[in-house]
């Protein structure tokens, strides 16, 4: 019983849908750094269902910008958060794509979203799954001499599924999505 117990988080991991990262890339410019990024995924099957019956999904995307330490853990000194509403209006058969700066609530009120409409939605996840010069740190966060790592993700928010979804989602692959990628961001000319 006791193995059993042991092997079970493993397992519960390993069936989280995974996708990549095809391409990552940074840019330091003078007003800070840049990440444009193209993700490859597949919608988990229960989520893409939840979605034809009108019920939207909301997806986080993170980037952390940490720098490097020799004698300490490196230390984070920016983040940037984008989140994203992926809906379908059964009526129109129209999907929605809103992308916010901050958390979007149910109502979508007191949020500045920016939404596109698309007719299916493979044209909506291929949307999701571009993003170009996202401004993720300040110039002034980041230390010329110092190198620095970028953790990026992108994940379904299990948070904002209605109570129900929430409750049966528990354990179930079917709604788990998670993609991450690691990188370094390039010293400038002239630095150390």
């Amino acid at each position: 019983m006791l193995i059993t117990l042991l092997a079970w988080p493993v397992a519960a991991r390993s069936e989280t849908s995974r996708g990549e990262v095809a391409e990552l890339r940074l840019q330091r410019l003078d007003d800070g750094i840049y990440l444009s990024t193209s993700l490859e995924f597949d919608l988990p099957e229960l989520a893409e269902d939840a979605l034809r019956k009108g019920i939207p999904m909301y997806f986080v995307m993170e980037a952390q910008v940490m720098r490097d330490r020799w004698y300490w853990s490196d230390r984070l000194v920016a983040e940037a958060t984008r989140y994203l509403r992926l809906s379908y209006q059964p009526l129109t058969r129209r999907w929605r794509l809103s992308t916010s700066a901050s958390p979007i609530t149910n109502t979508g009120v007191g949020v500045a979203l920016v939404g596109q409409n698309f007719d299916d939605l493979e044209d909506a996840l291929s949307a999701m799954q571009r993003v170009s010069r996202w401004k993720i740190a300040e110039a002034a966060a980041i230390d010329t001499d110092a190198g620095h790592s970028i953790q990026f993700r992108f994940r379904l928010d299990m948070s904002q599924l209605p109570r129900p979804f929430q409750i049966g989602a528990v354990g179930r692959s079917g709604w788990n999505l998670l993609v991450s990628r690691s990188g370094r961001l390039a010293l400038p000319e002239g630095a150390k």
